[in-house]
């Protein structure tokens, strides 16, 4: 079983600008999904564990091996989309990827099959001989998530891949992460809570810099349970509500409004509690964490339990 183990690790750009603050982490097989707000040091910390950028302290381990000392082993186990996927437009899909193949390792028949079956899985083998600067913006994400499966790696980290996708090609996503995890370790960010929601089975909550929870998605909606409730106005009550609670959706329904309320006591006599979704249960965490403060907040982050 795969695992990866994250010590206090931290990254520091500038004198007194910390991108990542002593954050630890146990994972093992499964996926985890990475949120937080811009900023928050999710890319820095992925690009950490694709040996692209090495901590300012702390140490990295995967499978017992250091990370920091030994990349190249590390590297051979590796897929990884990052934010910013570059391709070479003047050719093709499946040149691209046997190019990339070639600089992975892979050879001959084996690497063949490796590229029929991933542009396969993403659905662009009816597209793999067309040039690359054809390709819609969706198409080439597609294709940077291709590319990171070609060596079948065991710690697959991926950086907001959805971004570009439309709805349908962002579902097929959903429905191929969990296919991937298997004996896998894999670590996503995203800012699309419904993909965590769909595919993670473990989440990492970040904020400048610092671990503030991690978990199950049950954990985090189990949280929020009491603190969710759905309430029917006129109109002209929807603005004086509005300032005085968290409002997660409204819904205008004739001369009413159908709103959705993050709230620990009831916000109107009519309020009628409701589940929340994991958006919600995160947004009324991020209200907690700003209540609370950030000293007290990140001061003893709950860890997630191995796999």
């Amino acid at each position: 079983m795969p695992t990866l183990f994250i010590d206090t690790v931290s990254k520091r750009y500038e004198r007194d600008r910390w991108a990542l603050h002593e954050f630890s982490l146990r994972m093992e097989a499964g996926v985890l999904g990475l949120v937080g707000p811009n900023g928050a040091g999710k890319t820095t910390l992925l690009k950490m564990l694709a040996t692209l950028l090495l901590p300012t302290e702390g140490h990295m381990t995967w499978n017992g091996q250091d990370m920091l000392r030994h990349p190249e082993m590390v590297r051979r186990v590796l897929g990884y989309v990052p934010q910013d996927f570059g391709v070479y437009p003047q050719i093709s899909a499946r040149v691209f990827l046997h190019y990339l193949g070639e600089l992975k390792g892979l050879r001959g028949a084996h690497l063949r099959r490796r590229v029929e079956s991933v542009l396969e899985m993403v659905s662009l083998s009816a597209d793999a001989d067309r040039r690359l600067k054809t390709f819609s913006g969706g198409m080439v994400r597609r294709l940077g998530i291709a590319q990171a499966l070609l060596n079948e790696p065991r710690l697959l980290v991926l950086d907001e891949p959805t971004v570009g996708l439309d709805p349908a090609e962002r579902v097929r996503f959903r429905e191929m992460l969990p296919s991937l995890s298997g004996e896998r370790t894999v670590i996503f960010s995203t800012h699309i809570i419904s993909d965590i929601e769909a595919t993670a089975t473990h989440l990492a909550l970040l904020n400048h810099g610092r671990l503030s929870w991690t978990g199950t998605p049950e954990a985090l909606l189990a949280d929020a349970a009491e603190a969710l409730w759905t309430l029917t106005i006129p109109q002209a009550e929807f603005a004086s509500l509005r300032t005085h609670y968290r409002v997660s959706s409204a819904i205008p329904r004739g001369g009413s409004v159908e709103m959705r309320i993050l709230a620990a006591n009831p916000p109107h006599p009519q309020a009628i509690r409701a589940n929340p979704t994991l958006e919600e249960a995160y947004l009324l965490f991020q209200e907690e964490m700003g209540q609370a403060g950030r000293a007290e907040a990140f001061a003893s982050p709950k860890q997630i339990s191995p796999s």
